[in-house]
């Protein structure tokens, strides 16, 4: 379950707090998610030739429904794991759904096409991880859900400035025209006007789904309580600091310190 950092580099790869037995098969799930986002972001390659290289981890994944051998790099543990734990593909097929969804579409008329692509990009992640901790109750993967969406939502607050530079803006398109803001502010990193407003209203949202899933953080018992935790406290921290300056996106990005781990971790054992 993601904290809202840069891209997935947040994922528990090998985490201390994870259990070792966990530690390979959450590296496979990483470095396939990696790198299925790094096809449809990085580089210079034209659409078509993305949309291919996804397509072509669609058909790894059939390889593995189907019992067969794969030679590839990623998909070999990644085989593993799921032979090992049982975890379904559906997950996996959803967040190439987003990464492709990412070559193809640029804007959001509205929160529900935000929340859709949401339900792909983020969510599998944190199912997979209850998956592995054997955890399949309704409750914690509707919170699981929640948690999920809230940080990614997060991340596109914090990355406004950054998608802009990639031609995408995850904004609803017809909040940002309720506020009278246009593309050309974004652009020049204008936050005139009602913007302040604008961002509240995102930033609200986003806390208040977190919110919703928080209780899952004290429902999990041992380290993936913790971790889930410490990452609620992560979104929370990233929030404040966009509602302090819901400008900063465009000169000095929000994150996360030293500092606030500390403090994120001390609260996570409270």
């Amino acid at each position: 379950m993601p904290v809202p950092v840069d891209h997935y580099e947040n994922f528990p790869v090998a985490s201390w707090l994870l259990p070792k037995r966990l530690r390979k098969p959450v590296e496979a799930i990483y470095r396939f998610a990696r790198t299925a986002d790094d096809i449809a972001d990085e580089g210079d390659a034209p659409a078509a030739t993305r949309l291919e290289q996804l397509a072509a981890y669609h058909a790894e994944l059939d390889r593995i429904e189907r019992g067969e051998t794969s030679s590839h790099p990623v998909f070999v543990p990644l085989a593993a794991a799921i032979r090992d734990h049982a975890i379904p593909l559906a997950p996996f097929r959803d967040l190439l759904s987003a990464f492709a969804q990412d070559v193809e579409k640029k804007r959001y008329a509205d929160f529900g096409e935000v929340m859709d692509y949401c339900r792909r990009s983020a969510n599998p992640v944190g199912r997979l991880m209850l998956h592995l901790y054997g955890d399949h109750d309704p409750r914690h993967l509707a919170y699981s859900d929640a948690i999920c969406s809230s940080l990614q939502l997060i991340n596109f607050l914090q990355d406004i400035a950054v998608d802009y530079r990639k031609d995408r803006i995850y904004l609803p398109q017809d909040e940002l025209a309720a506020h009278r803001i246009g593309e050309m502010q974004i652009a020049q990193g204008d936050t005139r006007g009602l913007w302040h407003m604008m961002m509240h209203k995102q930033i609200e949202r986003a806390r208040k789904l977190l919110q919703a899933g928080a209780p899952l953080g004290r429902a999990l018992k041992g380290r993936i309580g913790l971790e889930l935790r410490v990452t609620i406290l992560g979104g929370e921290t990233i929030l404040r600091k966009l509602h302090a300056d819901p400008g900063c996106i465009f000169h000095d990005r929000p994150v996360l310190t030293k500092k606030d781990w500390g403090i994120m971790l001390w609260r996570g054992f409270l």
